[in-house]
């Protein structure tokens, strides 16, 4: 999910440049002046968060929202707030512009029933992201279990099989009981995770690489240092996952707890150039701020 909007002008484009070379005073004042012409701009918001002007960024959303043709649009819209409050780390409101992006879904189920029900279950999951990037275990395992129950409700011929939304709950699972420092739930769930995949091929060849990132990740909170090494070095050898930048941090961070803080450096530096100042999704809601503690971005 990225900014909304058609071809990027000049000015955003030249703000993004800088972004990247990390003058952010003047990327910040390239966006206000592109604001200037365009108060709605969907995409300069999204710099906006990227640049940390987090509630600058909503105060356009909002006008974006306010002025939506439809509900469609007036949900795009929503969904963009519960991402830029995911840029704070702010699960709650996270949480609460994707329920009414939830609630957009719900008026379509008998207009268009497979990609409603399965639209339902994904801004759940993407709101229980938000709550795990940000520590709310609680709200997020709520959030993932709801968001299974609304992509199973998809009637037949199904576009995403049961086998999916339950490999999905259990990765999430898994991850969350290895938060909390249960290393053995979070060994039935990889294991459920696993059984599941081995028993839909078709599922299995798109989701594969994803049992990687569970199992590193289960490794990094419950003390396997190598193991996680292992696992996110391979995840991000998987083809399209080479640039993915909450990969490239949770490989960071395996080597500062092993104590390799020249690893770590290299690997949060990797993780910034991955950064693009146009991303507005989970993974950029959790690295951009997390670098910007780590760097200067």
């Amino acid at each position: 999910m990225g900014g909304r909007g058609g071809p990027q002008s000049e000015t955003l484009r030249q703000a993004a440049q800088l972004l990247r070379e990390g003058k952010t005073a003047d990327a910040l004042a390239a966006v206000e002046k592109e604001l200037e012409n365009n108060p709605n701009s969907g995409q300069a918001a999204t710099m906006l968060d990227n640049l940390g002007a987090t509630a600058d960024a909503r105060k356009v959303f909002q006008r974006a929202l306010d002025a939506a043709a439809d509900a469609g649009a007036k949900a795009n819209w929503q969904r963009q707030m519960a991402m830029s409050y995911a840029f704070d780390g702010d699960c709650r409101n996270t949480v609460k512009y994707e329920q009414m992006v939830i609630a957009y879904w719900q008026t379509q189920e008998q207009a268009q029933p497979q990609n409603a029900f399965y639209q339902e279950g994904e801004m759940a999951n993407e709101g229980a992201r938000g709550c795990i990037d940000s520590g709310d275990l609680e709200t997020a395992e709520q959030w993932y279990r709801k968001g299974t129950e609304m992509g199973l409700k998809e009637p037949e011929p199904k576009t995403h099989p049961s086998s999916l939304w339950n490999f999905r709950l259990e990765h999430a699972l898994g991850r969350l009981a290895a938060r909390r420092g249960n290393k053995a739930e979070a060994a039935k769930h990889v294991a459920a995770a696993r059984k599941i995949l081995d028993g839909d091929a078709s599922m299995a060849a798109q989701q594969e690489r994803f049992y990687s990132y569970l199992v590193g990740y289960v490794a990094l909170y419950t003390g396997d240092f190598q193991t996680a090494e292992a696992e996110f070095t391979k995840m991000l050898a998987a083809p399209g996952n080479s640039n993915d930048p909450f990969m490239i941090c949770l490989l960071g961070m395996t080597y500062e707890r092993m104590g390799d803080k020249s690893k770590a450096d290299e690997t949060y530096k990797r993780a910034a150039a991955a950064l693009s100042p146009n991303s507005h999704n989970p993974p950029a809601a959790f690295a951009r701020p997390f670098l910007r503690k780590k760097m200067s971005l």
